[in-house]
């Protein structure tokens, strides 16, 4: 189990040093865009509580730790971690032109060692999926965690109940056979599709008072940017990297047509159906709190 883990945390690591991040930093403004929803939700919520020292887990570019730091001005702390180096000095270089004051660290925050009880804020836009011993991961944001503090993050719920997130492989698998399988509960986007899982990994590393309701929050970008997100994201992006030129086109074409239920006019409208996760570390002297 062991090697297969190390196996699995090593994968991430190629994957978002490699052609996924380059992807992401490349798509930051478009994505940035489509997940704002999921940002506003995750911003008002952690400022609400009165937190000044934020850590944002799967910060990616930087999004989501910007807006709090913004909005929490210049009292506040706020830090992102991303296992992306191309990802994390996005992040830093958004932070630096706008004269925003956040720290990022390229790192595991499976493995990270935190300053104890460091943070008073948890969050997480779709950056918990991932890691390759989720228990050990959270274990490790609860010792960074201040007694009290409360951790929020937003994950994908099935890919069946977010087919716009699939509809590129599906498509595009008759020309693209080498596509590889998902496979159910390792480490990806949809790792954490079951929210009775998703309960048992946060008991066993420790958090409690946990909360994990259904979220679906309507998000969109502009028809013009959805062949740049077709043909560089995901599991079809990586595969065209190696492509041929008509493979490639063909692939494009396809797909595109793929996505036409989603075009409204010079719009592309889904509906990002994730969970919404919300647990407390425990109060000094009551771990079972």
């Amino acid at each position: 189990m062991q090697a297969n883990t190390q196996a699995a945390g090593d994968e991430q690591a190629r994957l978002w040093n490699g052609p996924a991040g380059n992807a992401w930093v490349d798509a930051q403004q478009t994505l940035d865009r489509l997940f704002e929803p999921l940002e506003k939700l995750l911003v008002e919520a952690t400022c609400a509580t009165g937190a000044t020292r934020v850590l944002d887990v799967g910060c990616g570019t930087g999004g989501t730790t910007l807006a709090i730091a913004r909005k929490l001005g210049a009292g506040a702390e706020c830090t992102g971690i991303d296992i992306s180096q191309p990802m994390i000095a996005a992040a830093r270089n958004r932070a630096g032109r706008d004269g925003i004051s956040a720290r990022f660290i390229c790192a595991n925050a499976q493995t990270q060692a935190f300053e104890p009880a460091s943070f008073d804020g948890i969050v997480s836009r779709l950056g918990v999926m991932f890691f390759d011993d989720p228990v050990r991961a959270f274990a490790n944001l609860l010792h960074a965690a201040k007694p009290g503090a409360a951790l929020r993050f937003i994950a994908w719920r099935s890919a069946a109940e977010n087919p716009f997130m699939t509809t590129a492989e599906r498509a595009a698998a008759p020309l693209l056979p080498q596509l590889p399988p998902r496979q159910p509960g390792a480490p990806g986007q949809f790792a954490f599709a079951d929210d009775q899982r998703v309960q048992a990994i946060l008991e066993k590393s420790g958090w409690r008072h946990i909360d994990i309701q259904p979220v679906d929050l309507p998000c969109t970008l502009p028809e013009k940017e959805l062949v740049g997100y077709l043909s560089r994201l995901g599991p079809v992006g990586i595969a065209l990297l190696q492509a041929d030129d008509e493979t490639r086109a063909r692939v494009i074409d396809t797909v595109r047509a793929a996505f036409e239920p989603y075009v409204h006019g010079d719009e592309v409208r889904l509906t990002a159906a994730c969970w919404l996760a919300v647990a407390r570390a425990p109060e000094k002297g009551h771990a079972d709190a």
